[in-house]
């Protein structure tokens, strides 16, 4: 019997989408753990690849972490993976105040999954997914993150103002849950 993999994170409503989004027939059993793990610099995937390796001997076994970046094309990608740093500080409203000097409003909501099955040389897999939109000034419930304050291309609801159902149907993460499930799914015929 596999060991079961532990989803590191101490977010609570990360977790609960995670498994949401995962659905009932995943073929692994998942756990959850919070670690505090350092807080990498860098571009996406190196931060990905060295909180997943940093997890992995923590754990001594098989883990998962989540990075979530916020990107601003006007600012060429900021505040990326620092937006939990601007988050805190500025809230929504201050997120959506920081574009005031720039037309430019679009961004790109990505979700990085990163996997390691826990030895040493196992290499650390990197599952990704990204939902374009635009940063509007936040509207619907405060509960969860920078959720308020984007509004995914196409659509008139923000993140916040969705039905859980339909925001996990059309999410950066459910785009990576997807990914990191076909993996397993492969992996599981093997």
């Amino acid at each position: 019997m596999s060991k079961p993999i532990v989803f590191v994170t101490g977010n609570a409503k990360k977790l609960e989408e995670f498994v949401a989004i995962l659905g009932k027939n995943f073929s692994r059993e998942i756990t959850s753990k919070k670690i505090d793990l350092p807080e990498y610099q860098g571009e996406i995937d190196d931060i990905c690849r060295s909180k997943c390796r940093a997890a992995a001997d923590l754990i001594k076994g098989p883990v998962i972490i989540e990075d979530t970046c916020l990107c601003f094309n006007a600012m060429k990608g900021l505040p990326g993976p620092y937006i939990k740093w601007f988050l805190d500080k500025l809230g929504p409203e201050g997120l959506y105040q920081m574009l005031h000097g720039w037309e430019d409003k679009s961004a790109e909501a990505i979700c990085t999954f990163a996997y390691c099955a826990g030895e040493p040389k196992d290499p650390v897999l990197l599952f990704q997914g990204k939902t374009q939109g635009t940063i509007v000034s936040p509207r619907g419930p405060r509960d969860f993150g920078w959720d308020p304050c984007f509004q995914p291309l196409g659509g008139d609801k923000t993140y916040a103002e969705l039905p859980k159902e339909m925001k996990n149907q059309i999410s950066h993460r459910s785009k990576a849950v997807e990914k990191l499930k076909e993996y397993f799914m492969k992996d599981a015929q093997h």
